[in-house]
């Protein structure tokens, strides 16, 4: 251990988590370049170029001229995102209590057949020995 000194080995951990930083960073904003939508394809190009050709410079550049923007891109995304997926649930719910088994081309189950008897029992439309008859007819 005498080799390597503890400032050494502080200074190695150090400069390990500052390069992937640096990675994750710049992948960030190559992904935000690419999901620009007010960006043409030449100016895509042209941060991507930047970027990577000289990545100290370029990131900082382009942190400096879009940064605070990027936040707000990316919130509307996961907005949108959300919506939609919301959206979507409530079509399947709404097209799962709408449609009966019947109207999707197979015979209703027992245990819709079962539920809508409970249903009918508990509404007092159905006494109890009706409910029992056709209950022992559905199982």
């Amino acid at each position: 251990m005498s080799g390597y000194p503890m400032l050494d080995i502080f200074l190695s951990v150090l400069y390990f988590f500052g390069w992937v930083l640096w990675l994750m960073l710049m992948f960030w904003i190559i992904t935000d370049i690419f999901r620009s939508d007010d960006l043409s394809g030449w100016a895509k190009a042209g941060w991507l170029v930047g970027v990577i050709i000289l990545p100290l410079v370029g990131i900082l550049i382009y942190l400096i001229a879009r940064g605070s923007t990027m936040r707000e891109r990316q919130e509307a995304r996961a907005r949108a995102a959300d919506a939609e997926f919301r959206n979507y649930v409530r079509q399947a719910a709404a097209s799962d209590s709408t449609a009966s088994p019947a109207s999707n081309g197979g015979a209703p189950s027992a245990s819709d057949e079962l539920a809508k008897l409970a249903g009918l029992h508990q509404r007092g439309v159905l006494n109890d020995e009706e409910f029992a008859r056709a209950k022992a007819k559905v199982v």
